[in-house]
């Protein structure tokens, strides 16, 4: 059995602070969604998949060959949206404006070395964000979403710096995901 993992950031104390007031205030609402637990939200980089446990230790030197010529990202939230559209909303989202190319360039380069342990390539462009929820049933009316997405839409924060990638182990439990912290990379730029 393998080991459910992502490569993803933690967000910064201030930037989780306001996720969190739009979380709780998404949670009242009477969409059909499981939303994301506060603790749990965080920016995905590369999904890993199932991997072998015998893989684990390649996989943290290979990570960490990519992340020495890498320094933090400054970044900041970027209004909220749906994945894929308005009329089949799957995945509630708050975006992330800032040096999002250079996030998308070390995505490309860790998927293009993790190849050596498996990992399939993302064929889709990166997409920064951050997941609040999932829609569990088709919408009968988005009078409601829209109305949600009306008012968060010019959302915006304080710039932070994002500056250590961590290699999260997702274990599904019935309550929902828990994520636990097996590696990490500051990224200086060495």
């Amino acid at each position: 059995m393998g080991i459910r993992s992502f490569l993803a950031f933690d967000l910064p104390p201030e930037i989780r602070l306001q996720i969190g007031e739009i979380s709780r205030e998404l949670k009242k609402s009477r969409l059909p969604a499981r939303w994301v637990r506060e603790e749990n939200i965080h920016l995905t980089i590369v999904f890993l998949g199932s991997i072998k446990e015998n893989v684990v230790e390649d996989l943290k030197e290979t990570v960490g060959s990519v992340t020495r010529g890498f320094t933090g990202f400054t970044v900041k939230l970027s209004g909220v949206g749906v994945f894929p559209s308005l009329r089949k909303p799957r995945v509630f989202w708050i975006g992330l404006g800032g040096d999002i190319e250079g996030l998308s360039r070390l995505r490309d380069e860790l998927q293009k070395t993790l190849t050596v342990v498996g990992l399939q390539e993302e064929k889709r462009p990166f997409r920064a964000h951050l997941t609040l929820g999932r829609f569990k049933d088709r919408l009968n009316n988005d009078e409601e979403l829209t109305r949600i997405l009306d008012r968060y839409h010019d959302i915006s924060s304080e710039s932070c710096t994002l500056n250590e990638l961590v290699l999260f182990k997702s274990d599904l439990k019935p309550s929902g995901p828990v994520y636990t912290k097996m590696a990490s990379w500051p990224l200086t730029g060495n």
